[in-house]
């Protein structure tokens, strides 16, 4: 629990000037269906599949938990595999019979009667309760499925009769141009009757109301996913049963902090009462861990059945996807921006998924590898022996366990291969993690100088990890995640409510969301990010990472048309007036993008516009490729042409304001914050700022 003294410093943030006006909280359910918070986010899922794709979703969803419960039964309740491995003769003697064919077994033989079958199952009172209980689900699916194809009908309507797109274009239009047709429409129809305009920043938050928490908490390091292992350390866990389970206890589900979609409940906006609400939401906490831990072993047996049906036959044909890595649940929420949609986030990770992938690759362990060699050898030995046989003559392959031994043999094969390294291939550590740092932009201010430490590797794995330990993890998921909520959870009640208090703002027309999504560099900017006297924000209130700031340029960059208030429009144009001066030294923008994997990155990721007067163009055309741009005393941490250097000093820029250190904080060697160094990482430091 938040001690006292944190608390008082923990104070309310108070609501914007264009916050609904006195009496009039609760006129927000006049906003109409089509342009509430969830119907947004569905048009938006809509723009991104289309009705076909995601009415069959659903249909499919269905076939398949059907398919899994009935042939998991076949399974276990109608084959006989006595006769199916041939332990049991069968006994072929009818009129006709082929002596020949009398001691084959086929699959018919295998099979039980219908009747038996049936009796089987009804004979195992397991069986008909999980039958029964697997038969609620499906049909509380179905009734969902319905109503769910209903909405997606009328957003289909939609997007032809008010939008003007027809389904066979909706592929060719961007999520930009849907939006400005959305904007337009609002200012023809008045759709939202408590404002006359809406914003792009209008429709990020109803999409992303919920998300954006999800990302501030973890951003503020509220969420327990950290666990503290013995032998293992330090590892993050978070699987989507756990997400699921945040979110329901958090956002919608019953008991839930928010009393619809869209307005948090007004008890939890008093501070009057905030222990008996952290006690009430430790109860709630409390049942819900207890309803997974009863739960845990239909959710287990479901995850292994689910897990065996989907990744066998993929195992089998390509044993080395387990070795491929995949962005963690956990690296996109904390790699994630402030107002940042799906489709965004999924194309900057997944640009930066081969430099992440040669940065993990870069490590190698000798030992490991002389023992990944040998055991190759030897595995490969035998296989080639097995295969050399059967060659010869087919009937080997008749011989009992043949086929099983060839196709471990090659998963032995394929997994050791990948712990050999190239011998030809040549790393270098430092240069490959600044090309992962001009996609991902957030990193711990330690891994500075530390790219070829195995610990720097193991905290970029939890970000980027093997997809088996995915599936691993997933698998346990339904053991651990009660333990999750009942220890852990329930610990952080009291800071979880006063979170939602202090951090919840209301805006007209769109209803309470995160302060943070408001992208305010006076209230929750970062000192070291700002310039003297521009922010307000305690050791509290400031998000860590810059991630205000970095949230905020990248949304100007991907809505140039969005008109920020005040402070923010300082920021921005203190921001392009240092990159200008900056650029007196710099070389051309050609150089620029062959050399600056940071500025590729924001090239590639400009979708909204291609205007001299916006953000990103205001970047590229004014690069600033050298050290020279920085204090003299800094000039010298890497060789200015390459391009960790060229990245460096691009971030340099965008964080101009550390050029100007706050009076009363001390800035003991440097100037420039030690996150935003040449030789450091892109983006910032894990560290929490405080009064010294």
């Amino acid at each position: 629990m938040a001690n006292f003294e944190a608390y008082q410093e923990y104070q309310r943030i108070e609501d914007f000037e264009e916050d609904s006006p006195p009496g009039e909280e609760d006129l927000l359910v006049h906003v109409p269906e089509g342009l509430k918070g969830t119907h947004l986010s569905s048009k938006y899922t809509f723009h991104k599949n289309g009705f076909a794709c995601m009415m069959l979703s659903e249909f499919f969803e269905l076939i398949q938990f059907l398919f899994v419960v009935t042939f998991t039964t076949f399974l276990f309740n109608c084959v006989e595999y006595d006769i199916l491995f041939a332990n049991r003769a069968v006994n072929h003697t009818g009129t006709g019979q082929n002596p020949l064919d009398r001691n084959k077994v086929t699959l018919p033989d295998a099979l039980l009667p219908s009747q038996q079958c049936t009796e089987n199952i009804q004979e195992n009172s397991w069986i008909i309760f999980l039958l029964i209980m697997a038969a609620i689900f499906w049909i509380y699916r179905l009734v969902k499925v319905f109503c769910n194809i209903l909405s997606y009908w009328e957003i289909r309507q939609f997007y032809i009769k008010a939008l003007k797109i027809r389904m066979d274009e909706l592929c060719n239009f961007t999520w930009q141009e849907v939006q400005d047709r959305l904007i337009s429409l609002q200012r023809e129809q008045q759709m939202c009757i408590h404002k006359k305009e809406l914003t792009e920043l209008d429709i990020y938050h109803r999409i992303l109301r919920f998300k954006n928490y999800m990302v501030a908490m973890v951003n503020k390091s509220l969420l327990p996913v950290h666990l503290q292992l013995p032998l293992l350390g330090d590892i993050v866990f978070l699987t989507q049963g756990l997400k699921y389970n945040f979110e329901l206890i958090l956002f919608w589900g019953p008991g839930s902090l928010f009393q619809n979609k869209w307005n948090l409940h007004p008890k939890y906006k008093r501070a009057g009462n905030r222990l008996e609400l952290a006690q009430q939401l430790s109860r709630v906490i409390l049942l819900m861990g207890l309803a997974n831990l009863l739960l845990c072993p239909f959710i287990l047996v479901w995850q292994v059945l689910y897990a065996f049906f989907s990744y066998t036959e993929v195992i089998r044909r390509e044993p080395g996807s387990l070795g491929a890595r995949r962005w963690s649940l956990y690296g996109r929420l904390y790699l994630r921006h402030f107002n940042e949609l799906n489709h965004e986030l999924h194309g900057r990770l997944g640009r930066g998924y081969k430099p992440t992938s040669k940065y993990m690759n870069s490590f190698t362990a000798p030992l490991m590898s002389v023992l990944a060699k040998n055991v190759a050898f030897f595995s490969g030995s035998v296989l080639a022996v097995l295969i050399a046989l059967t060659v010869y003559d087919e009937d080997v392959l008749t011989v009992q366990h043949i086929l099983t031994a060839i196709t471990v043999l090659g998963v032995v094969i394929t997994v050791t291969r990948s712990f050999i390294p190239d011998e030809h291939m040549v790393w270098c550590p430092e240069q490959l993690l600044q090309c992962v740092l001009a996609h991902i932009h957030y990193m711990p201010d330690h891994w500075r100088g530390q790219a070829n430490k195995g610990e720097t590797r193991d905290e970029v794995a939890q970000l980027f990890q093997y997809k088996a330990v995915f599936i691993l993890e997933e698998l346990l998921s339904p053991i651990v995640t009660p333990f999750v909520l009942i220890f852990l959870l329930r610990n952080k009640s009291l800071e979880i409510i006063d979170f939602f208090r202090n951090f919840t703002v209301e805006v007209v027309g769109v209803g309470d969301i995160c302060s943070f999504a408001q992208m305010d560099i006076r209230r929750h900017g970062n000192p070291m990010w700002m310039s003297e006297g521009r922010t307000e924000a305690s050791v509290y209130q400031q998000a860590e990472n810059g991630k205000t700031e970095l949230s905020l340029m990248h949304f100007t960059i991907k809505n140039p048309r969005w008109q920020p208030p005040q402070d923010a429009s300082m920021f921005i144009s203190h921001l392009k007036e240092k990159v200008q001066q900056d650029a007196q030294g710099g070389p051309s923008t050609r150089l620029l993008l062959s050399e600056a994997p940071l500025c590729g990155s924001l090239l590639l990721s400009n979708e909204s516009g291609s205007g001299p007067d916006n953000l990103l163009a205001s970047v590229l055309a004014h690069p600033v490729l050298t050290a020279s741009g920085l204090p003299g005393r800094d000039r010298g941490f890497l060789p200015p042409s390459t391009a960790a250097a060229a990245a460096a000093s691009v971030l340099a820029s965008l964080s101009a304001s550390q050029l100007h250190p706050q009076p009363g904080r001390s800035h003991s060697l440097n100037p420039l914050p030690s996150s935003l160094h040449p030789d450091s990482p892109l983006y910032g430091s894990d560290r929490t700022v405080m009064d010294r």
